[in-house]
């Protein structure tokens, strides 16, 4: 709930507070023995040695956190989880970032962390996606690919020594990203999973769930093998007669033009989905796929403009079903 500005009239906000009080109320259920405050003695087994971790600390012979989160244990090792905390990059995270510097033979990105992250000019597929040696061309053209201002998406790959990251992007699902919209959540709201890449096939739009708390939603694209597209173009212009080559320029740009242009419907499912992702950050839930899509359908369902979605009324409605769900799931299992 923090930083979340609604004007609710008296009825929305006694709806509001009992469904937060039902989320509340099955939460601390569900974590009763993981979940302390500050203070709180953490109980341990002195029999089989016991390491003391982050959040933790002896006080009268006793084991007591220092800060509010849950209790995590690994084999020895006892440490607090913090429930709220800035991001904490991981080898493997999927991160979306923006370009602020183009450096020699390296990208500065802005990735919602302490410190900048760092794309080597090598650690990236060049456009013609043949694999060699970087030269002085490919660094005065770095430009061509990345600039300042552009989004990208890439993997974290490691830790400098001075603390910053070092990103890599060797994948087709990895680049630019355009056509879209870029939002920043909470970090502590996306939760590490195997898949952060999600294609909403019946919006026709692509979600990528950022592990650093940027989330990029934007419009479909498929992933094309840049070097047999380049063999299939230098066959057509071998083929090509020279009569018809102003034809066939003429025809790409307007190739061109349809590839650029997004339809008014997929950019509506865009902005449809970003405010979806938008009132369950205001809310403070954690963002997935599936309640981001429970929550576009919520506004499909009762016919609200997109704008509309950013109203009072629509938030206690997400508050209300999202107890309901968990509920639900709690009485199944």
């Amino acid at each position: 709930m923090r930083g979340l500005q609604l004007s609710l009239n008296q009825t929305q906000k006694l709806r509001l507070e009992r469904a937060l009080e039902k989320l509340q109320s099955l939460s601390s259920k569900a974590n009763t023995n993981a979940s302390v405050t500050v203070a709180d003695t953490i109980p341990v087994n002195y029999d089989d040695g016991v390491l003391k971790g982050h959040g933790t600390s002896e006080l009268d012979g006793e084991v007591v956190a220092t800060l509010c989160g849950v209790v995590e244990r690994v084999n020895k090792l006892v440490y607090v989880r913090t429930l709220r905390a800035r991001y904490k990059p991981e080898i493997g995270d999927i991160i979306v970032g923006r370009v602020i510097e183009v450096a020699p033979k390296r990208w500065r990105l802005e990735i919602n962390f302490s410190q900048d992250a760092v794309l080597m000019l090598s650690s990236m597929n060049l456009p013609d996606g043949i694999q060699r040696r970087r030269t002085a061309v490919d660094e005065l053209n770095m430009r061509s690919i990345f600039e300042e201002n552009d989004v990208v998406c890439a993997e974290v790959r490691g830790f400098q020594h001075d603390g910053s990251l070092h990103l890599q992007a060797r994948s087709q699902k990895y680049g630019k990203l355009e056509r879209g919209q870029l939002l920043t959540i909470p970090p502590y709201l996306v939760k590490r999973r195997k898949q952060h890449f999600h294609h909403l096939d019946q919006y026709g739009i692509d979600l990528i769930l950022g592990c650093n708390g940027f989330i990029w939603v934007g419009e479909h694209i498929e992933a094309k093998d840049d070097m047999v597209e380049d063999q299939v173009n230098k066959s057509e212009q071998q083929s090509v007669k020279s009569s018809t080559v102003k034809s066939s320029r003429s025809s790409l740009s307007l190739e061109e033009q349809e590839q650029t242009y997004t339809p008014p419907e997929t950019r509506q499912n865009i902005c449809r989905t970003a405010n979806a992702v938008r009132v369950l950050s205001n809310l403070g839930f954690n963002i997935t796929v599936e309640v981001i899509m429970e929550t576009v359908n919520l506004s499909n369902s009762l016919n609200l403009d997109i704008h509309e979605m950013l109203g009072a009324e629509f938030c206690v409605l997400v508050a209300e079903r999202e107890a309901e769900r968990r509920s639900l799931i709690k009485k199944k299992g």
